[in-house]
């Protein structure tokens, strides 16, 4: 597993570029191979900034300097707090949406239209409780949940559909944009979790990975400046879309 790329750092944060397969921060208080670890490796100083939580076995997980989170299938940009006003500067940035968040993805199937938005609520699914669902019958408590979409090209691989969107979440529910475009019949290539019917079946664009990357991430700073933080699409994915744009 590669390291994460720094981005920007000043005294009140580190953004940072993470790899596919890297987990924010472990289920227990082992924070090992994690972005957490490589964090406080680099920022000792940092430790135990953030807020506590416990974990499903009761004991408290390792978060420091996490604000938000990214799935550990999905690359790109995240930003960690290096002190306790810089945490909840970002939490209540986050808490109040006025973070601006930019995702890109390929899709199983066509996007017949340009752009559009996905506005439905998403509970827990009724088939596995640890999934989420934004489709009919979903359990628990249902939040709502907004994502807008851009379709940016669609086309065939090997006799396949495929799209290359960007997507822009308006809301931060877990897993949202895997949910969301699940619950369309679009989920993302490569997503075992909520296109695993497809993935045995399709040439997946070549990909082992999710299909999922966090292009931009657009923030007003503890210090007061606003800021645009960008990656770009890594190879493998950049690969893969050049695939259906031919």
């Amino acid at each position: 597993m590669k390291d994460p790329e720094i981005i920007f750092e000043n005294d009140d944060v580190l953004v940072v570029d993470k790899p596919s397969g890297l987990s924010v921060h472990g289920d227990g208080d082992d924070p090992t191979g994690t972005l957490v670890e490589w964090f406080l490796n680099r920022e000792p100083g940092s430790r135990g900034v953030g807020e506590p939580r416990v974990g499903k076995d009761g004991k408290e997980l390792e978060r420091s300097g996490v604000v938000h989170r990214l799935d550990r299938d999905t690359s790109g940009v995240i930003i960690m707090a290096k002190n306790q006003p810089a945490f909840d500067h970002l939490k209540t940035a986050f808490q109040e949406r006025t973070v601006k968040k930019v995702y890109e993805a390929l899709v199983y199937g066509i996007m017949k239209e340009r752009w559009g938005t996905i506005a439905r609520p998403i509970g827990r699914s009724n088939k596995d409780w640890k999934l989420r669902s934004a489709e009919r019958g979903a359990r628990g408590h249902l939040r709502d949940a907004v994502t807008s979409w851009e379709r940016i090209v669609s086309g065939q691989y090997g006799g396949e559909n495929f799209s290359h969107i960007r997507l822009k979440p308006e809301t931060g529910r877990t897993h949202q944009l895997r949910v969301h475009l699940k619950a369309i019949s679009r989920p993302i290539v490569g997503d075992s979790l909520y296109g695993d019917n497809l993935i045995g079946k399709s040439n997946n664009l070549g990909l082992s990975r999710l299909a999922l990357h966090a292009t931009t991430l657009t923030i007003i700073l503890p210090n007061g400046d606003e800021k645009t933080f960008s990656s770009p699409l890594p190879p493998e994915l950049a690969s893969a879309a050049s695939l259906i744009a031919d």
